[in-house]
């Protein structure tokens, strides 16, 4: 089992995209199945919320609601500590710090925008996860 803080961005790409064999479509699949173990805040979740109800996205209030509840209910709720790290948008701090709180648990940061948080080993692309996933 892998712990794992998801981006917003990747599960807006594994809910929009039709393609069923993309990275971040695994990813959301690992999660269901049990391979990753959702790391959440209700910070998180609360940004979760608020971009998967976007009307661009046209996702219903019920798939949301599946959504958040699965991550919910396989995740674990995390209160990091604050580690005085800035980043380039502060509005994933709470990403980071969730991360770095679970970090001697081998714990991951799943991004699609790798250039918003540090270069780390550990903070990885939806393709770099499937790949830790497979070496398992």
């Amino acid at each position: 089992m892998i712990y794992a803080v998801i981006d917003t961005n990747v599960l807006v790409a594994a809910l929009l995209t039709k393609n069923t064999d993309s990275a971040t479509v695994k990813v959301f699949e690992a999660i269901a199945d049990g391979r990753i173990t959702p790391l959440y805040h209700k910070e998180i979740l609360k940004e979760y919320a608020e971009v998967l109800g976007r009307a661009k996205f046209k996702l219903s209030a019920a798939g949301i609601k599946n959504v958040l509840s699965l991550i919910v209910k396989y995740g674990v709720e995390v209160f990091p500590k604050a580690t005085g790290e800035i980043l380039i948008d502060m509005d994933d701090l709470i990403f980071y710090e969730v991360v770095m709180e679970k970090r001697d648990e081998d714990s991951y940061l799943v991004t699609g925008n790798l250039k918003h948080y540090p270069v780390r080993d550990y903070i990885v692309t939806p393709a770099e996860m499937m790949e830790i996933l497979e070496r398992e």
